[in-house]
């Protein structure tokens, strides 16, 4: 087994941490949010950064170990790419069978009613 250097596992540990975060926080708004739209942002986002923060991690350690991590990086474009793909396919969806959202419709959207 190789013996790294104190400086990367502290590095890979603080990525580690991290990612964590953003996936707790994604889990937390996954499950607290009202509706599909607003649960379907959460996780993505968070998610992404969260397995982000994981395999920069993971590039971090084989860097240290004396290899490139070409597979960390491929594996860390395909999510960054897929994630948010995957999500706004997902949206698009629920807009065609018209799924209900119980976000307020934005103000300019509106059209003003004129006293007349």
């Amino acid at each position: 087994m190789n013996d790294l250097h104190p400086f990367v596992e502290w590095l890979a540990a603080a990525l580690l941490l991290v990612a964590a975060v953003f996936s707790l926080v994604g889990a937390i708004g996954l499950v607290r949010l009202p509706d599909f739209f607003m649960r379907l942002h959460a996780p993505t986002k968070a998610s992404t950064l969260g397995v982000g923060g994981v395999l920069l991690a993971s590039m971090v350690v084989a860097l240290g170990q004396g290899r490139i991590g070409f597979a960390e990086l491929l594996i860390t474009l395909f999510v960054f790419v897929t994630a948010p793909v995957s999500a706004n396919l997902m949206a698009q969806a629920a807009l065609h069978l018209r799924v209900p959202s119980r976000a307020a419709p934005p103000t300019d959207a509106v059209p003003e009613r004129h006293a007349d």
